[in-house]
């Protein structure tokens, strides 16, 4: 069960290390949820999601359709889902999208207000969890059995 004992906050500045940790460890599954991409987060990301494809692990990501972009962003999201697409990761696009979160083998989810494909210089903070019930509990919230 869920406390805050088991769960560690971090900020935009210690966030990545310990997440591209985390996808490093990963053996099944990986879903991120993140409104808008940006080709400079996709950058540092995008070594871990081909490692990630290459064992095999299944990546899904849930973001906002291209025309919910900020214009000046519309071709980076584009040029994004594109290659993420070319690499087997299932790209699902929710209007009115704007929840920040991941979940990483069904055993730890990180969650909180940094946009994990596109933060870039904002004040932010996420919130790692590792719990297979709360991790559950986030499941069936945000209905993600219907699509994964």
């Amino acid at each position: 069960m869920f406390s805050l004992n088991t769960s560690r906050l971090y900020d935009q500045s210690t966030f990545y290390k310990s997440f591209l940790r985390d996808l490093g460890r990963a053996q099944s599954r990986v879903v991120i949820e993140s409104p808008f991409i940006t080709k400079k987060r996709m950058s540092l990301l995008l070594p871990a999601l081909l490692k990630l494809r290459a064992k095999d692990v299944r990546v899904i990501i849930n973001t906002k359709p291209f025309e919910e972009h900020e214009q000046a962003y519309q071709s980076q999201a584009i040029w994004a889902v594109g290659i993420m697409q070319d690499i087997g990761i299932e790209v699902l696009m929710t209007a009115g999208h704007h929840r920040k979160l991941a979940i990483i083998d069904d055993g730890i989810l990180w969650e909180g207000s940094l946009n994990i494909l596109s933060q870039n210089d904002s004040c932010e903070l996420m919130r790692r969890i590792e719990s297979k019930e709360t991790v559950e509990q986030m499941r069936k919230f945000i209905g993600i059995k219907k699509w994964c």
